[in-house]
C-alpha cells in the first residue's frame, strides 16, 4: 500500500516513525553502531507495513544525506516505497531538483518538502517550501509530495493547506502532545469547517527526560509544554506512557495517522511496541 492510500484508510490508526540518519561527525565505533541500529530499525518498521520518514538535517545537526544512507545501508533489500525522505529548502535549487528526480528513479515514491529549521544561517533556495514543491511537481510528476503544517497555528495554518499553490498530496503536521489539546482542537475544527481534503499525519515526540537544557533547546523549534513535562517526569511517568497519552489524545479526536519522533534508535522497535500496546489499552478504557 502506498503512503497516500495508507493515510486515506479510515479503518484503523497507523503509527509510523520519523528518524534521523547518523551524524557525520561520530567517532568510528559509534558510527558503526549507529548504522547498524538504523539498518535494524528501518528494516523492522518497513517489514511491518509502517513508514519511516527520514530527516534532512534535523534541528541543525550534520547528518548523513538521507538517500545515501538508505542506499548504502539497505541496498536493494528495503521496500523504498515505505521510506519517505524529507527534503528541506536549505540546499541549492539544482540539488533539490536532482534529489527529487534521483529519489523517484531509485524507487522512492513519496517525498516531504518543507522549509527547514532556522537555527543556522544556511540560506533557502526558495522563499517558501510550496515553491519548491511546485517545481518538483513539474519536473517529477510521478512523485507524491507532502507539505508541512503546524497544528499550533490554528486557522491560518489551515488556510495555507487550502491555498491553490500548496502543491501537496498530504501534509506532515508538527509535533503536538496531549498537553496541548486546545491547539489540536482548534486546528482540527478549522480543518473540518473549511473542508481540508488532503490527509495529514501528526507528530508526537518521544521525550526521554525533562532535562532543562534539552527542553530549552527543543522549545526553539516547536511549542513545548515544559511545565507539564517536568511535572510528569517528576511524578515518575514513563516516557512511553507520555508518548502513548499524546497518541491517544489524537486518536480520540479522529486523527488516524501519527508519526513518532526521537525514539532512541538502539531500542526503538522495543519501545515502539510498548507504546502501541499502551495506546490500545487506553483505547479500550476510553
Amino acid at each position: 500500500m502506498s503512503l497516500l492510500n495508507a493515510l486515506r484508510d479510515p479503518k484503523q490508526f497507523s503509527l509510523h516513525v520519523e528518524m534521523c540518519p547518523p551524524r557525520v561527525d561520530l567517532p568510528l565505533e559509534q558510527s558503526v553502531e549507529a548504522w547498524i541500529d538504523s539498518n535494524r530499525l528501518m528494516r523492522k518498521i518497513t517489514s511491518r507495513g509502517q513508514f519511516v520518514f527520514l530527516t534532512d538535517g534535523a534541528i541543525g545537526r550534520r547528518e548523513e544525506p538521507n538517500l545515501r544512507h538508505v542506499m548504502i545501508n539497505l541496498g536493494d533489500e528495503a521496500d523504498r516505497a515505505r521510506i519517505i525522505p524529507i527534503l528541506t529548502t536549505k540546499h541549492s535549487l539544482d540539488y533539490c531538483l536532482e534529489f527529487a528526480s534521483r529519489s523517484h528513479t531509485l524507487g522512492f515514491t513519496s517525498l516531504v518538502v518543507l522549509g527547514g529549521d532556522k537555527s543556522d544561517d544556511t540560506p533557502r533556495c526558495v522563499e517558501h517550501a510550496y515553491e519548491l514543491r511546485r517545481l518538483i511537481r513539474e519536473n517529477v510528476p510521478g512523485m507524491t509530495l507532502g507539505g508541512w503544517a503546524s497544528p499550533h497555528g490554528g486557522r491560518r495554518q489551515v488556510e495555507f493547506i487550502l491555498h491553490p499553490e500548496y502543491s501537496a498530496d498530504y501534509y506532515m503536521a508538527q509535533i503536538v502532545s496531549h498537553y496541548q489539546a486546545s491547539a489540536i482542537d482548534e486546528f482540527l475544527n478549522e480543518a473540518a469547517r473549511l473542508s481540508v481534503k488532503i490527509p495529514g499525519i501528526f507528530g508526537v515526540f518521544y521525550y526521554r527526560s525533562a532535562s532543562t537544557n534539552t527542553l530549552d533547546m527543543l522549545s526553539r523549534f516547536f511549542p513545548l509544554p515544559i511545565a507539564d513535562l517536568k511535572r510528569d517526569f517528576e511524578a515518575k511517568v514513563a516516557p512511553e506512557e507520555i508518548c502513548a497519552r499524546s497518541i491517544h489524545a489524537l486518536l480520540k479526536r479522529g486523527v488516524k495517522n501519527v508519526y513518532i519522533s526521537n525514539l532512541p534508535m538502539a531500542t526503538a522497535t522495543e519501545r515502539l511496541a510498548r507504546i502501541e500496546k499502551r495506546v490500545k489499552e487506553l483505547l479500550v478504557v476510553s
